[in-house]
């Protein structure tokens, strides 16, 4: 049923920014589908609906150990074949792995069950450690929350960081972790105060993405040595303090490069960036495109920033 609540709610209407899409459950046939919390749902569409769909979500369920019916699998090859996204996460992964969809492809699904799923289909690449991975056509993501972290990937990916962002902060969510953070991290009890310091030094870095932003000013701001705030931030967050800078200034300089007009050198600059030949390289990097060909994909508004 988590899996059912997200789907819906990043796909629901979130005002003018995002009025939503043209969103349907559906399944093998019409009729009543139980869930874990005792909750039925009823489901009014079959398989037909695949057809027409953009995107393909297959939602975990708690038979992902059963292969699926062969009108299933059918279904999801002819969307793939047509060109359709196709996408799933947590356990849902095991059905895209049955269809034979992910063969030769790298996957993740929750941690818990990622030996399962290389066991079985040994034809696929597993990383059980990704929080989603991005294959183009296919992608997959972790268990349970991390739905919520594919989702706005490929809305990101698809539509721009604009209105991810947008309906990010509709769900109080992070509007963008990166896919290769891991699943899941040590939380430790706060000791003297050090995690709410750590929390204080991220927010200050997210105001002054223009600033070159060194660890050893981070960590100086933290009240930390170097090493000691290196080692907490990985705690925390689950990636290093250069990759997590890198990704925050190229999310910020999409959504200047989608909302905004200002010159590509100016965006580099407000990012953190030295030149526009530095944020080229980067974006190109990150996305496979150059920042002003990105710009011509997403453009939002011509109102320059404030």
């Amino acid at each position: 049923m988590l899996a059912v609540g997200i789907v819906a709610e990043v796909f629901a209407p979130h005002g003018q920014a995002a009025p939503g899409f043209d969103f349907t459950l559906c399944g093998e046939g019409p009729g009543i589908v139980p869930t874990d919390v005792g909750v039925p749902l009823t489901i009014t569409h079959g398989l037909d609906r695949l057809a027409g769909a953009d995107l393909v979500l297959v939602l975990p369920g708690a038979d992902f150990r059963t292969p699926p019916a062969p009108a299933v699998l059918d279904s999801l090859r002819a969307a793939h074949e047509r060109g359709a996204l196709i996408a799933a996460h947590c356990v849902g992964t095991f059905t895209l792995a049955a269809a034979g969809l992910l063969d030769g492809l790298r996957a993740t699904t929750h941690w818990r069950f990622a030996e399962l799923l290389a066991r079985t289909h040994p034809a696929v690449t597993v990383e059980p450690d990704a929080l989603y991975l991005d294959q183009g056509r296919i992608s997959t993501g972790a268990g349970a929350a991390a739905g919520f972290d594919l989702c706005l990937h490929l809305l990101r990916r698809e539509h721009g960081a604009a209105m991810a962002n947008h309906i990010a902060r509709d769900m109080v969510l992070p509007s963008h972790r990166d896919g290769g953070q891991t699943q899941y991290l040590a939380a430790p009890v706060p000791e003297d105060g050090q995690d709410e310091r750590l929390a204080e030094v991220l927010a200050w870095a997210r105001d002054h993405l223009h600033e070159p932003l060194p660890v050893a000013e981070l960590a100086r701001r933290a009240v930390m040595s170097k090493r000691s705030f290196a080692r907490r931030f990985t705690a925390a967050t689950g990636t290093t303090p250069h990759a997590w800078l890198r990704e925050l200034r190229l999310s910020r300089a999409e959504e200047l490069l989608e909302t905004t007009d200002l010159p590509v050198e100016e965006v580099a600059r407000r990012v953190g960036y030295g030149s526009a030949s530095v944020l080229r390289e980067r974006f190109v990097s990150r996305r496979g495109v150059p920042p002003r060909s990105y710009r011509r994909a997403f453009t939002r508004t011509s109102r320059p920033a404030g």
